[in-house]
């Protein structure tokens, strides 16, 4: 669903990197952290962590050889490392971090209370553990249309779109947060926008196979993906400018 780093930047990195600013300034990271990036895919939150602050250190785990590849060959810094680790599992000792942040990755965690206790163990006492995940259901305008077009072409195509994922509506992270000991937690929505120059620019990553809707469209016959490409053409005029909203949470180590 999300196996390789370039297909992956075209399709969804260049909304992960429109968010990464924000959820780094509402994580509240300072000059001298040590930061953990949870799950870090490509690398956008830990790009951002590195050119936005003057975090001493950012260690970033994923359990995606390839994705940490990439973020790899794209760094060039000493303070960031990146390395492939479970974020369920991490190899780190108590209270190693005064600041874990994890950006877009939760919801696709086979057992996110766990992930989030792992996390909370791993920061320090009054350190800050936060996290965002895109509303699928209502406030990711690229994928709601395309979902909305898909359905409306194959009803059977219903329960693979990501509206029906945990952790999406507004109250539910900061109900995980409360759940594993975490204090004085805030919810908030953050949004970005982004402009298509064409409909090509839109439609042509969802043809690279990446997470549940490319992953859907890649069981199309080609006729069939022409035809929902058209239905989705008529439906999205460029220039085509799309707004999204992720929930991020934030809460200390008691």
């Amino acid at each position: 669903m999300f196996s390789q780093a370039d297909a992956y930047e075209r399709f969804m990195g260049r909304w992960s990197r429109l968010l990464a600013p924000a959820l780094v300034a509402f994580a509240e990271v300072r000059d001298g952290d040590a930061v953990l990036d949870a799950g870090c895919g490509t690398g956008s939150l830990s790009f951002a962590v590195r050119d936005g602050t003057g975090a001493a250190r950012v260690s970033a785990v994923d359990s995606s050889a390839e994705y940490v590849g990439h973020a790899k060959t794209a760094n060039h810094d000493p303070r960031v490392e990146f390395r492939v680790e479970d974020a369920q599992e991490l190899p780190f000792p108590d209270g190693t971090f005064e600041k874990t942040l994890s950006l877009l990755v939760l919801n696709f965690i086979p057992d996110p209370a766990r992930a989030v206790k792992e996390w909370l163990r791993v920061t320090k006492t009054g350190g800050v553990v936060s996290a965002a995940v895109w509303d699928y259901g209502e406030g990711m305008q690229m994928l709601r249309a395309f979902w909305d077009e898909a359905i409306a072409f194959d009803p059977a195509a219903r329960p693979r779109d990501e509206a029906h994922m945990p952790l999406c509506r507004g109250g539910e992270l900061s109900a995980l947060w409360r759940q594993v000991g975490l204090q004085h937690v805030e919810e908030v929505a953050l949004g970005v926008a982004q402009r298509f120059e064409s409909f090509d620019e839109y439609w042509a990553p969802f043809l690279l196979g990446q997470g549940p809707a490319g992953a859907w469209v890649a069981t199309l016959d080609a006729a069939r993906r022409m035809e929902l490409g058209e239905r989705l053409r008529r439906r999205l005029r460029p220039p085509i400018e799309l707004e999204a909203r992720a929930w991020a949470v934030r809460g200390r180590v008691p």
